[in-house]
């Protein structure tokens, strides 16, 4: 299944300007959602690691998948103020401002750790992910996207651990 067909574009959101690639569809549609699942378990192929890094909200959503097919654990990493335990904070720039993300302590010590999440953009946030594993000490073992959007050279920001995508928009 080609996923660049399911995965829709929404010009001028959440501002003109902006072509949105909207992965709702492909949550919509099993055989799409099978497909995105199966994809990004095959990317992770010969990738020694432990555990998933799920960033809020949709990389929770292939991680449980994926740690099932796959017998790998999951973290959290949630926006500020989400986690009930303590926790780990790292804020990066966006490009509207700044955002703050959270993941329990000692939740990946010892672990090699997938960040995984549905977006590849800037890598803000990816990064910042990566930042909280290793004060965690963990080790970053790759970076697992399900779309990244090449222009935003967001990948060139994820230098620590090979980064894989599965749809790539230029």
């Amino acid at each position: 299944m080609k996923l660049e067909k399911v995965i829709r574009a929404v010009p001028d959101f959440p501002k003109p300007g902006i072509l949105f690639r909207d992965i709702t569809p492909v949550l919509e549609d099993p055989a799409a959602f099978r497909a995105a699942v199966d994809g990004l378990r095959d990317l992770l192929a010969g990738v020694d690691f432990t555990t998933f890094a799920a960033i809020e909200s949709r990389g929770f959503l292939f991680a449980g998948s994926l740690a099932d097919a796959l017998g790998k654990r999951v973290v959290l990493v949630r926006k500020a103020g989400k986690l009930p335990c303590a926790s780990r904070r790292a804020s990066y720039e966006l490009e509207y401002g700044e955002a703050t993300i959270e993941m329990h302590r000692d939740s990946c010590a010892g672990h090699r750790v997938v960040v995984l999440d549905d977006l590849l953009a800037t890598g803000g946030t990816a990064a910042a992910a990566a930042e909280l594993i290793a004060a965690d000490g963990g080790e970053g073992a790759a970076f697992l996207f399900l779309v990244e959007l090449d222009f935003l050279r967001g990948r060139e920001r994820l230098t620590k651990a090979p980064v894989f995508s599965l749809v790539r928009y230029a």
